[in-house]
């Protein structure tokens, strides 16, 4: 089998245990998975400079690239909401931590 198509094979199925991971609320797990997929995407850039692939392979590799962002965007619908309540929850505490702050200055 042709390398790049086994790279964006090993990354396809590295997003879709992300979207496992992300469905089932497993943050540390996605964060794992989130490296991995970080270190091919890497391989794959630099495999991606020479030959354009042969027909066959170009198709295969765009039914790959668009299950790998339909599992991306899966994974954001599931991340996002966590993303804005752990800002919410930043926020609040640095208003909490000011207001303490003023108020203990002032005694």
């Amino acid at each position: 089998m042709n390398p790049v198509i086994e790279n964006y094979e090993l990354l396809s199925s590295i997003t879709a245990k992300m979207r496992v991971a992300a469905t089932d609320g497993q943050w540390d797990q996605l964060v794992e998975l989130e490296k991995q997929c970080s270190q091919h995407v890497a391989i794959i850039k630099s495999q991606n400079i020479g030959m354009p692939p042969n027909e066959s392979t170009r198709l295969r590799k765009v039914e790959l690239i668009r299950k790998i962002l339909a599992d991306d965007a899966e994974i954001r619908n599931h991340t996002e909401p966590w993303v804005k309540q752990l800002q919410h929850i930043m926020h609040s505490t640095g208003q909490e931590r000011r207001l303490q702050q003023t108020y203990s200055s002032e005694y």
